[in-house]
């Protein structure tokens, strides 16, 4: 297993600098270890969602990080997210956007041994995760 760790500035886009990552990296079965993150932009897709059906919602205010999960490969990535505001009220869904308010501290850890892609799978309208061996 290798690990990477890097940390984006404020006004840097989540989604966005962890594919770009992946991508310069290589990294063929990568997954989110941890992450740290601030963010006053979130967009995010609610629980539920359909190909033609999805309740995608956007905030703007001050978020901290609670958690981050996901798979990303050197082509695309899959992440959910959870936040939570001022008050510790907590939201989450399928990651669209996140711009990063005053840091995030990203671990990306990575299975040597795999590659992950995805394909469009006819049961859920979605492009699913396929798990290859190296």
């Amino acid at each position: 297993m290798r690990v990477y760790t890097f940390r984006l500035k404020p006004g840097t886009e989540l989604r966005v600098e962890v594919q770009k990552f992946a991508a310069k990296k290589q990294i063929k079965a990568g997954f989110i270890v941890t992450c740290v993150a601030g963010f006053d932009h979130v967009k995010l897709r609610m629980a539920g969602a359909e190909p033609d059906n999805q309740d995608i919602r956007e905030y703007h205010e001050k978020f901290e990080l609670v958690s981050l999960a996901g798979t990303l490969s050197n082509t695309d990535c899959h992440l959910h997210m959870s936040v939570s505001d001022k008050d510790g009220k907590v939201i989450g869904g399928h990651l669209k956007e996140a711009r990063v308010s005053t840091t995030a501290e990203v671990v990306i850890g990575e299975d040597e041994t795999k590659h992950y892609a995805r394909e469009h799978d006819s049961q859920t309208g979605f492009s699913e995760l396929k798990v290859l061996d190296l």
